[in-house]
C-alpha cells in the first residue's frame, strides 16, 4: 500500500508539473500574439498605384500573409513607415474591398490601409486616422477615342461609364446628365479590362490611378476636368481605417505626422513608376 501511495504521489507531481509547463507555453503564445508584435493591415492589393500584387519583394514590397505573393504600392510604403514607428512588423492580409470593414470590425486585421476615404457612412462603423493623401477625380478612357479630349462632365452625355462597387466613384456618375451608367465593378483590373474591350467608354477613378492606368497601358488616357465632379473633402481624402475606440489611433496619427508632404509626394511618384504593369 505504501508503494502504491508513493507511486500515486509521484504521478500526481508529474501531472502538475506538466500542466504548469503547458500553462506557461500558452501564456507565452498569447503574450506574443499578432496584436502585440505585428501591425496587421488589410488591402485589396489591386488598386495601383496605391496597392498591387507582385511576385517578389522588390521596391519595398511586403509578403502577403498566407501566400507566396507580395503587396507593393503607396499604401504599403505608408503602412511600413507607420509599422516602423510603432516598432511592429508589418503584416498584410489581402482582402476584397467589400470585406475590409468586416475584417476590421471582427478583429482579423488591426487597420485598413487601402486608399479608403473617411466617409460619413464608414465613420458610423469604424474610426479613421488623420488624412495621409488627398486626390481628385478623373475619368479613364480610350486613347484616341471619342472622349479623350473631354474637358467637362457634359462631354460624357450618352457615354457608358462605370466605377468601383460601394465607392463614391460610382455614386458621382449620377452627376453626368444623360450618362449610361453601367453596373459597378468589383475592382480596378476588371474596369481596365472592360474599358479595353469596349464594354465601357470610361471609368471614374482618382488621379493617381488614372496616371497609373495610362502609364501601364498605351491604349488608355486620363481626362482631367475643368468642370468636374462635385465632391466633399471626406470623399477625396484617404486615411487609415481603425476599429472604434482603437488605442492605435494616436500612435498611428503620430507616425503619419512624421511623414512630410515632400516625402509623401516622392512615395507616390515612386509607386507610379514601380507598378508592375508599367514596366
Amino acid at each position: 500500500m505504501k508503494k502504491i501511495s508513493w507511486l500515486t504521489g509521484l504521478m500526481l507531481v508529474l501531472v502538475l508539473a506538466l500542466a504548469g509547463c503547458g500553462s506557461s507555453d500558452s501564456n507565452k503564445s498569447e503574450s506574443s500574439g499578432d496584436s502585440k508584435e505585428t501591425f496587421t493591415i488589410g488591402m485589396e492589393a489591386g488598386y495601383p498605384p496605391f496597392n498591387w500584387t507582385q511576385q517578389d519583394d522588390s521596391n519595398g514590397a511586403v509578403k502577403i500573409k498566407g501566400g507566396a505573393e507580395y503587396a507593393g504600392g503607396y499604401d504599403v510604403a505608408i503602412a511600413q513607415k507607420v509599422a516602423d514607428k510603432l516598432g511592429k512588423e508589418l503584416v498584410i492580409v489581402k482582402t476584397e474591398w467589400d470585406g475590409l470593414v468586416p475584417a476590421l470590425t471582427s478583429g482579423k486585421i488591426d487597420a485598413i490601409v487601402a486608399g479608403m476615404s473617411p466617409t460619413k457612412d464608414r465613420l458610423k462603423t469604424i474610426d479613421f486616422s488623420d488624412v495621409y493623401y488627398t486626390s481628385n477625380l478623373v475619368m479613364v478612357v480610350k486613347k484616341g477615342g471619342k472622349y479623350e479630349k473631354a474637358t467637362s462632365l457634359a462631354d460624357f452625355k450618352d457615354a457608358k461609364v462605370t466605377g468601383q462597387l460601394n465607392t463614391f466613384h460610382y455614386s458621382v456618375i449620377d452627376q453626368i446628365d444623360g450618362v449610361q451608367k453601367q453596373t459597378a465593378m468589383d475592382n480596378f483590373p476588371a474596369m481596365r479590362v472592360a474599358l479595353e474591350s469596349g464594354k465601357v467608354d470610361g471609368y471614374v477613378s482618382e488621379r493617381p490611378e488614372g496616371v497609373s492606368a495610362s502609364a501601364a497601358n498605351e491604349k488608355f488616357a486620363m481626362v482631367e476636368f475643368t468642370d468636374g465632379f462635385k465632391t466633399s473633402k471626406e470623399d477625396t481624402a484617404i486615411a487609415v481605417g481603425l476599429p472604434k475606440g482603437s488605442d492605435l489611433k494616436d500612435p498611428v496619427n503620430e507616425a503619419l505626422k512624421g511623414i512630410s508632404e515632400d516625402e509623401r509626394t516622392k512615395l507616390m511618384d515612386e509607386a507610379i513608376a514601380n507598378q508592375p504593369a508599367a514596366k
